[in-house]
């Protein structure tokens, strides 16, 4: 990998995380937003 790879792909992980960063403060100043995500859950016994 390139190093002008490497920055794009860090430049890609940036603009992800501002964009969770901001979705998060705007969720702080409205009312609580509920995410609902499927859970997988297997009993298993040893």
């Amino acid at each position: 990998m390139t190093n002008t790879e490497k920055i794009t792909n860090a430049k890609k992980r940036i603009d992800e995380l501002e964009r969770l960063i901001k979705y998060w403060n705007d969720s702080e100043h409205e009312e609580a937003k509920m995410i609902n995500f499927t859970v997988k859950d297997e009993n298993k016994v040893a």
